[in-house]
């Protein structure tokens, strides 16, 4: 079947929404994506039928073990976790990042080094930075061109040395959209014998993620950027994982992935995860081709058929952008280059506050996002954080052309007028 953006509209209530007689543009997506009905009532139904703790024999734990079960192998899949047990989960990115951080780092001596990037959200940063603070580590940073966007691995290499310990890396920016080489810097933290700690949270709903291909020893993203509920889930290492301290009540279990879950998981956010991997399968199964019957192939087939039609919002998107005069855009603008970048958008316009610019664009019901999306040592650099950061358009796979242009359209009245 042709892809059928409207008929995939259907499937999202909060698309059919309008203010002032105008349908809504949501192209706030890089901060979190709507949600499709199957989420919706995956999550329903674990409130109503399955809303019991585990480890009891009536039908209602045993109901909720199942889910709790189901969700795991569902996040194992996603990430093609080799082994079961190596996925976790919880409140959010940064809580999960926090929390790992400080038992990752426990058994780093003083005078060891971790290294940072200059293109991380700071939930990939802050958590390390405290670490490093509270072990006496040395931070090294690795930064990014400001004409191409994206980093010299050969940097990376140059910074590394036999006291390097770990390595946090995002697979894609949340501003300027930049896909990095996460594989290539798994090479060299392999080589040095550090930890790689992936932040996959933009990447995750424009792209497959495979750990295996990757060589990365942790990875984590977040559901409600790929159209799920605001849950997030880790994934690490088997032998990683094992060789950590797990802080834990003394009655669970030390295995696998429960020494990492502490108390009780939210078991309806559990559910809309599950069924928002399921969503991008059925995805593949519907518009795309997939390699072959199973689930893997099939979500493998969703994220391409998206990317495909993501590419050509970005290209009109960018190319929009770049006859406004005064606009500059912050990442990748090239066509023949964005495989190497997500659909996230940011730009600036000289002389014009990015809020003035998205509030106005949001008494239409287009909504962006202005300001530094906690990307601070980005904006940094780039000297435009006191300046309030930049805007940041996200097209996703339920976008549409005609919210392309009319956003456009809009941008010229207001930059331009």
């Amino acid at each position: 079947m042709s892809y059928d953006v409207e008929r995939i509209r259907a499937n999202f209530p909060a698309l059919q929404r309008k203010l002032n007689g105008q349908p809504i543009i949501f192209f706030d997506n890089p901060a979190g994506t709507q949600v499709p009905h199957s989420v919706i009532e995956r999550m329903n139904e674990a409130m109503v039928f399955k809303n019991a703790n585990l480890g009891g024999s009536f039908a209602t734990s045993v109901a909720a073990q199942q889910l709790v079960d189901d969700a795991h192998r569902a996040g194992e899949l996603f990430v093609n976790a080799p082994h079961a047990g190596e996925v976790f989960f919880g409140q959010s990115m940064t809580t999960l990042t926090f929390g790992l951080s400080r038992t990752i780092c426990a058994d780093f001596p003083p005078g060891d080094e971790i290294i940072l990037t200059r293109m991380d959200h700071d939930a990939n940063i802050a958590p390390w930075l405290m670490a490093a603070e509270d072990r006496g580590l040395v931070v090294r940073w690795l930064d990014f061109s400001e004409e191409s966007f994206e980093f010299d691995l050969d940097d990376l290499g140059r910074l590394v040395t036999d006291r390097t310990r770990l390595i946090a890396l995002n697979y894609a920016s949340n501003v300027t959209g930049t896909i990095n080489d996460v594989a290539a810097a798994a090479r060299i933290a392999r080589d040095c014998g550090a930890q790689l700690f992936v932040d996959a949270v933009q990447y995750a709903p424009h792209g497959l993620i495979d750990v295996t291909a990757l060589g990365c020893d942790y990875l984590v993203c977040s559901a409600y950027k790929f159209f799920g509920p605001h849950y997030a889930m880790l994934w690490g290492r088997r032998d990683r994982l094992q060789a950590l301290r797990a802080y834990k009540v003394r009655a669970v279990p030390d295995e696998l992935p429960g020494r990492f879950t502490t108390g009780t998981t939210n078991r309806e956010q559990l559910a809309g995860v599950h069924a928002a991997i399921d969503y991008i399968a059925e995805l593949g199964a519907d518009y795309g081709r997939p390699a072959g019957s199973d689930r893997r192939s099939r979500l493998a087939a969703g994220f391409a058929a998206m990317k495909a039609h993501e590419d050509g919002l970005t290209r009109r998107l960018i190319d929009g952008l770049l006859t406004i005069p005064g606009v500059r855009v912050l990442g990748i603008t090239d066509p023949v280059d964005f495989s190497r970048r997500v659909s996230t958008v940011s730009f600036v316009a000289d002389g014009i506050p990015a809020r003035q610019i998205a509030s106005a664009l949001s008494s239409d019901g287009i909504q962006l996002w202005d300001g530094h999306n906690y990307a601070l040592e980005i904006y940094r650099k780039l000297g435009l954080l006191e300046a309030g950061g930049g805007l940041r358009i996200g097209p996703v796979h339920y976008n549409t052309a005609a919210e392309v242009d009319r956003t456009l359209e809009r941008l010229e009245q207001v930059i331009g007028g």
